[in-house]
């Protein structure tokens, strides 16, 4: 199977560059398996969709603003990106640019409130770093971090928050899991009075998500590894959910991947904390979800080929076309579709 099966093409102007003012206005394009119908809605109709005693899975992870402009010593001008907390103030940091942040080198944010030294050069050329600061480091992020937006969107975001989804709980995510980005708390509260169980996962997206795939063959790509957990109560409303034939819908890839991580050949999930590196491509028999909500995906991308697992890529490919001839919004700040 070749990267180029899942090439589409895409006008420069469909790529959404701001969010929805109101997030379930968005478009929703619904994918129907079994009679290969495209039907064309509003997010705020995804409730149609559901019955009572389904799961919906979200990832309640919540982003940080992770994207820091400092200056080195000599005044030269330093970009870090938070990668991934190894443990207290220990980090592991993208760096622009990386040739010249040796070991020993220290930088400073804020004009003060934050300052860091390279103690490391890791894999990848990665820095390990060590922060210093008075005060609480969260905090300090809120004040001169910036949301780690995805390289195609150019436009400023004025609203932090409409980066997160409005279920974000715990921290550590480099961007957001954005097919929850269309759900509003009046819509969630609709689904749980229609009778949908709603349980939570949370996976840590990291800056990997949007690395793209450099072979040819696609069996030969080497995933990245992001950090998950479930609880026991989360673990419990799925598997309910299954022992009574319920369907378990997962709100985006993400959810998708620690749900496919975890379950065993039944289907069925625990309460547990690890690390998965998933890749789920054409051929991939799914084990838990039975249906997926889903933003519209680069090409050529893992996330592409994980939908192309669950629809066909054929199927997929189709809808990809005429998303684009219906001039559907793509990625993160873009439309929705359900593949039911």
């Amino acid at each position: 199977m070749k990267v180029s099966d899942f090439k589409y093409y895409l006008p420069e102007e469909l790529i959404a560059q701001t969010p929805y003012d109101k997030r379930d206005e968005a478009r929703l394009m619904v994918l129907n398996r079994e009679n290969q119908r495209i039907e064309h809605r509003i997010f705020k109709d995804v409730i149609d969709y559901f019955n009572p005693g389904d799961c919906l899975v979200i990832n309640n992870t919540k982003v940080i603003p992770a994207r820091l402009y400092g200056v080195k010593e000599t005044g030269a001008k330093i970009e870090f990106l938070l990668l991934k907390r190894l443990e207290g103030d220990f980090w592991e940091v993208m760096v622009r640019p990386g040739n010249k942040l040796k070991p020993g080198t220290k930088v400073t944010f804020g004009e003060g409130l934050l300052r860091a030294e390279i103690l490391d050069v890791l894999e990848g050329g990665n820095r390990k770093v060590k922060f210093e600061y008075e005060g609480i480091f969260n905090e300090i992020l809120d004040k001169i971090g910036l949301m780690p937006l995805p390289p195609y969107i150019k436009e400023k975001l004025k609203e932090k928050d409409k980066y997160q989804t409005v279920y974000a709980k715990y921290e550590g995510s480099s961007a957001a899991p954005t097919a929850g980005l269309h759900f509003t708390s009046e819509l969630l509260d609709k689904l749980k009075a229609k009778g949908v169980e709603i349980a939570n996962v949370t996976l840590h997206v990291g800056i990997g998500t949007f690395r793209p795939v450099k072979v040819e063959n696609v069996e030969e790509h080497a995933m990245h590894s992001e950090h998950y957990y479930i609880k026991k109560e989360d673990s419990e409303k799925i598997n309910n959910a299954k022992r009574n034939g319920k369907r378990i819908i997962a709100c985006g890839t993400t959810s998708c991947r620690v749900l496919e991580s975890v379950a065993d050949s039944n289907g069925f999930v625990k309460e547990i904390e690890g690390d998965t590196s998933i890749f789920i491509y054409p051929g991939y028999k799914f084990k838990c979800i039975d249906s997926l909500i889903t933003n519209f995906h680069l090409p050529e991308s893992t996330l592409i080929m994980l939908v192309s697992s669950l629809a066909g890529r054929d199927f997929i490919m189709k809808a990809y076309n005429e998303a684009v001839n219906e001039k559907y919004k793509f990625f993160s700040f873009g439309d929705a579709m359900i593949i039911l």
